[in-house]
């Protein structure tokens, strides 16, 4: 990937590359255990998959992903379209994950009072 990304994986390392992401450190290409993932943030555990057609109900990614979790990472997987076609909702989706949740109920969103 590194040397010929997709046009998906290029406009996604666009908003994730020098800590864009709320200061999330993303890294791409990364090896964790015989895995390698599109792009992780370590600090926060969180890995994000550019996936094209070929993911389509793959038990192959299915037991990659359960190993991933069971070493603690969060895996947010996105279609290369909505990508290319909702740059910004990807990002947002990718922004919110990174930011820890709200206590139940949240002082924030005035409950609890």
């Amino acid at each position: 990937m590194r040397r010929e990304p997709t046009e998906a994986e290029t406009r996604l390392w666009s908003i994730l590359r020098a800590a864009r992401m709320d200061g999330g450190k993303f890294k791409r290409q990364e090896q964790i255990g015989d895995y390698i993932v599109d792009f992780v943030c370590f600090a926060e555990r969180l890995i994000v998959e550019a996936d094209g057609s070929q993911h389509v109900e793959s038990d192959t990614d299915q037991a990659r992903d359960g190993w991933l979790k069971s070493q603690g990472f969060r895996i947010l997987r996105f279609w290369n379209n909505d990508i290319l076609r909702d740059t910004e909702a990807v990002g947002e989706a990718i922004l919110a994950a990174l930011r820890p949740p709200l206590p139940n109920p949240s002082p924030a969103r005035g409950e609890g009072l």
